[in-house]
């Protein structure tokens, strides 16, 4: 790498062996450095080996292939993010006792890398990771063929493909790219990267056949990037696809043994890449002087490492691109900061004649662009693969690095060593008050606060003279109610014994236990202990005593939780004086990585600093996010999800992400305004393609559009036609035969007609039939207003109930009840025919502006909607209780999707939400069990027919339970399944079972909540009312859990 050749020419022995030892490191949570060199000499150099002697002393040796594929693979694997990549020799010396040795073995081992390099160009490592990257390229494509293309492949509909307005352009995943894409866009968005790749120029040399390797990689790769960028700027279309340039790449830095470390790997390899291209450039331009790199100037920075070794001083200056932070024992970004900071025992640096041993690092030079790759993992030892560490740690959105500056280390050590003593006491401090929380000498201890209130208490209850045994003689139960060897308490625990069963012999029964009143404790007992014996006087020197004793620990106790408020707020302002405050970076992008150290997802949170506020862009999916969404998602501790790397800019210079603006007129540049000429022609190609697309969309409607015109004209032979419906009458009333629901409602009418008769026997037919109308209503207002069980849900026997709850106009509730009466199922009889034609003749004189009849029409389509949805609940509930959970999640989907919808128009239009989440809730987590276990199985018949569950059941149904992320449960149920299938990636099984598992993983880490299409809705079966009220209570009755009912 060009950066690293022109920092200290004899560093290149040191970069390896220290790249080597941070990578052993990192692996084996080994920090003695004697013990990590000497397994990595042991090894002769072979990083696996290194490893396996570290961690299992009967290791067998690895064939080259896979020592290759460990040194290019394993995490950690990284030329110069850590911190003494590039450090120089004397301080590699300084570390190890056999120098010479190593020394030699170094340079053996950098004699074939050498003659390598000088042959083709580039590195060694460089060879070694191609070869695998063609392997996992192959491996890729393979597995994409065999994986469902409905995963990645495109809607065929190019609206659901077109941009809207200037929302920012996604990225396409071409097959596990989701590293590709999160960091690609975090770089991007940078406006003053974006202009460095937009405005590349190839050499002019370039343009004849590359010298190495490296240029002829390169040079395509910044073409490819260039095209990308430019399409991101200036696309018609909603996200883009980035083949050519993750051709390019071979997913070179995605490998299933580390794909965590996609993400800092890739980072890393991309920016090495674009520094070589820009370097060709930059000594093609030079003209006498040192070259610059505008990708060393925006990204690298130098660092101090100042220390003492067995009594000898040393500083050394260092470079740095991304800089590594531990996370396992910190609790914010600060904190990981100071430990890495800080290295052994500091206290040396000041003293003259110590043999201790230790290291500071102080910042010289920050990089406008600061990114912190965060170790989220650690190797187990005992299950020999690492594991990813999910605690959480904050960090903040604007970052004040002046502590960590060099022209500051002297303020800093000061202010740490205030710090430090300001800790000290506070632990002092915390111990002490510990003592007044936790008082006691047994396992179980107490505050003293309320150990002083309850001798108070015991000391002041009415005393007694008798003891509590004796004293219940009296008020004991007879020996012959119950049995003598038990309590009551113990036959309630018990539960019924066959005794207990209702039977016609007479036997004697056990006696029952009632709450508050045969087992009520006689009034004249305490309720509480009291003393026995005791004075007033004595009464009233304790009661002082304890009076005084509690106050003085109330004071205590406060005091010293006051003091400890008082130390950590200090410790909070430390550093919050003018000086230090003048070195700000702003938190630009996180990359946030959900899933285990083996296999996961990734996306980024991007701040647009322009309009002030957080994106979210996973692949395709680029959205408005929140801070308070990006905390969730990115400190940890709280769902498999958290920040990998974080990336700063500096605050002060506004170049980095300032608009372009038109020299000639001042305004600012935007959209495809900003692109080269070469390119604002390639996406203008690129746009007029995708035109062309909507337009043969739109042909090809209007052509099918014109095909169903023409069948519609062709004649027919005339169907048996139905019977005649009542203009306007509701569907439901007629479903599923005219006779089934109209005969319930049938009943309703004659029941009102009768009463109407009663009461006005000698009334013409219209006023009988008001009479009636209103004796209805009033029936119906009733139900409306009860608060019945969930299993009686008064809405299913009539629509009018629901209009009531929901509060319709009043004149849809009365063209209904005219309805109702003015059906012909009332012409069975002389008096209700007649009524009936009194309410149709008062149908047909109702006015257009009376009445909206598309209103009216809503309102009865709202209604059938319920009763449908109450269906899907119901026969979905019902498939659950037998244990057809694939039949029963499809009709519990359905449930809650139609009972959302009719819930966002009112609270009491639909169903009780929880209780149809809780079910499909249910149905997921058992198939999933289900399909687990029959992978576990290894028979490929059903190892296949548990993925076919996971890919046509399970995953689909995710993005439903992670749209609404107020849902806590779903969140938590979603990451159990994942869990459990991420749980498999450690242990050990058939190659074909790996390599499913590798397939089918990234489709269930994917994060997305873009929901796909569903099949269509399962047939309903035709109920009529008094059927669905029937199995709707029996169905709701037989829940083991009801919550209340959405009402």
């Amino acid at each position: 790498m060009t950066v690293e050749q022109n920092v200290l020419q004899p560093g290149g022995a040191a970069k390896h062996q220290q790249t080597f030892l941070n990578q052993l490191r990192e692996i084996t949570g080994i920090n003695d450095i004697q013990v990590l060199q000497q397994a990595l000499k042991d090894s002769n150099g072979n990083l696996e080996l290194a490893v396996a002697f570290l961690t299992a002393k009967n290791a067998k040796v690895p064939q080259l292939e896979e020592a290759t594929y460990y040194q290019t693979a394993l995490p950690g694997n990284d030329r110069y993010i850590s911190v003494g990549s590039q450090a120089d020799t004397n301080v590699i010396d300084l570390t190890g006792d056999d120098k010479d040795d190593l020394q030699r073995a170094i340079a053996l081992s950098l004699e074939e890398s050498n003659r390598a390099f000088r042959e083709t160009g580039i590195t060694d490592e460089e060879q070694a990771i191609s070869r695998v990257l063609e392997a996992s390229i192959a491996e890729n494509k393979a597995s994409l063929k065999r994986t469902h293309p409905e995963v990645w492949s495109d809607s065929p509909n190019p609206y659901d493909r077109k941009r809207q307005d200037n929302c920012p352009v996604g990225l396409k995943n071409v097959g596990n790219t989701c590293w590709f894409s999160a960091v690609i866009q975090s770089l991007f968005n940078l406006l003053e990267f974006r202009r460095l790749v937009l405005n590349f120029n190839p050499p002019a040399n370039a343009q004849d056949l590359p010298r190495n390797q490296k240029e002829h990689r390169n040079l395509p790769f910044m073409r490819e990037l260039r095209y990308l960028f430019a399409l991101l700027v200036g696309s018609k279309r909603k996200y883009v696809d980035p083949s050519r340039a993750v051709e390019i790449l071979k997913d070179a830095f995605k490998s299933n043994d580390s794909q965590q470390q996609d993400v800092s790997e890739f980072t890393h390899k991309l920016l090495d890449w674009l520094e070589d291209a820009f370097q060709i450039k930059a000594e093609e331009e030079r003209d006498g002087e040192k070259p610059k790199n505008p990708m060393v100037e925006l990204f690298y920075g130098r660092f101090l490492a100042v220390g003492v070794l067995e009594g000898k001083k040393f500083e050394n200056t260092e470079m740095f691109g991304q800089y590594p932070l531990q996370v396992n024992g910190f609790k914010d970004l600060h904190e990981c900061l100071e430990a890495a900071m800080i290295e052994g025992e500091i206290e040396s640096l000041h003293s003259e004649n110590s043999a201790k041993s230790g290291q500071e690092h102080w910042f010289t030079e920050l990089p406008p662009v600061l990114t912190f790759e965060l170790s989220r993992f650690e190797f187990n030892q005992a299950l020999g693969r690492p594991e990813k560490i999910h605690n959480k740690l904050e960090f903040p959105p604007i970052l004040y690095l002046d502590r960590y500056m060099h022209k500051n280390r002297e303020i800093t050590r000061i202010k740490r060593d205030e710090i430090k003593r300001l800790k000290e006491y506070l632990t002092v401090l915390q111990q002490r008050l510990e003592r007044y929380l936790s008082y006691g000498s047994g396992p179980k201890r107490f505050p003293l606060v309320d150990v002083l209130q309850y001798a108070l208490e015991f000391a002041s209850s009415k005393p007694v003279c008798t003891s509590p045994v004796d004293d219940l003689g009296a008020s004991a139960p007879a020996s012959s109610t119950l049995p003598p060897q038990l309590p009551p308490s113990t036959i309630e625990q018990q539960g019924p014994s066959s005794s207990d069963v209702p039977s016609t012999s007479p036997v004697q029964r056990s006696v029952i236990h009632k709450p508050f009143t045969q087992s009520r404790i006689p009034p004249d007992l305490p309720m509480h202990p009291a003393p026995r014996h005791i004075t007033e006087e004595e009464l009233s020197v304790l009661e002082g005593c304890l009076h005084r004793w509690r106050t003085e620990v109330e004071n205590d106790t406060r005091d010293l939780q006051e003091s400890i408020s008082r130390i950590h707020r200090t410790i909070e302002l430390m550093y919050s004086d003018k000086t230090m405050v003048q070195v700000p970076y702003r938190l630009h992008a996180v990359l946030v990585h959900e899933g285990q150290a083996n296999a996961g997802h990734y996306w980024a949170y991007i701040y647009d600093h322009h309009q002030n506020r957080w994106m979210k862009y996973n692949d395709i999916s680029v959205t408005k996010s929140t801070w308070e969404e990006l905390e969730r998602d990115s400190f940890g501790g709280y769902r498999n999800a958290s920040a990998y790397c974080l990336m700063y800019i500096n605050d002060k210079e506004q170049y980095l992400i300032q608009e372009e603006f038109n020299k000639e007129t001042g305004q600012i540049l935007v959209g495809m305004d900003t692109l080269p000429s070469d390119l604002r022609d390639y996406v203008k190609e690129d746009n007029k393609r995708f035109e062309k697309e909507l337009e043969e969309w739109d042909a090809e409607l209007a052509q099918k559009a014109q095909q169903e015109k023409l069948l519609s004209q062709i004649p027919r032979a005339p169907a048996p036609s139905p019977a005649p419906v009542q203009a306007g009458e509701p569907e439901y009333l007629e479903q599923p035969s005219r006779a089934d629901i109209s005969k319930h409602l049938k009943e309703d009418s004659v029941q009102a007609i009768n009463k109407a008769l009663a009461e006005q026997e000698d009334r013409g037919p219209e006023a009988i039939m008001d009479t009636a109308i209103k004796l209805e209503y009033t029936r119906l207002l009733k139900l409306a207003q009860e608060d019945p069980p969930p299993e009686c849900d008064y809405r299913l026997r009539h629509a009018i109930v629901y209009f009531i709850q929901n509060q319709a106009p009043k004149k849809i509730i009365e063209r209904t009840l005219l309805e109702q009466f003015g059906d012909h199922n009332l012409s069975f009889d002389e008096r209700c025919r007649n009524i009936m034609k009194v309410a149709q003749a008062k149908l047909e004189m109702i006015k257009p502006d009376e009445v909206n009849m598309e209103e009216y029409e809503r309102w009865h389509q709202d209604y059938r909607h319920f009763r449908e949805t109450t269906m899907f609940l119901m026969v979905g509930l019902e498939f659950f209780q037998k244990k057809s959970y694939m039949e029963a999640l499809l009709y519990l989907i359905y449930a809650y999707q139609n009972n959302k919808e009719l819930l966002s128009k009112g609270p009491y239009r639909g169903h009780d939400e929880e209780l149809i989440s809780h079910y499909r809730r249910e149905c997921l987590l058992k198939l999933n069990e289900h399909a687990a276990a029959l992978f576990e199985s290894g028979d490929d018949q059903e190892v296949n027919n548990g993925l076919i569950i996971m890919n046509e059941l399970i995953v689909p149904c995710l993005p439903l339970l992670l749209v609404d992320e107020m849902e806590e449960k779903d969140i938590v149920a979603v990451e159990d399944m994942r869990n459990r299938w991420c749980s498999y990636l450690g242990q050990e099984m058939e190659p074909n079972l790996q390599e499913k598992l590798t397939d089918f993983l990234p489709k269930l880490l994917d994060c997305s909540t873009e929901i796909k299409g569903f099949n269509d809705p399962p047939k309903l079966p035709s109920y009529s009312t008094h059927e669905l009220c029937e199995r709707y209570a029996r169905i709701m009755l037989s829940l083991s859990r009801t919550p209340a009912d959405g009402r």
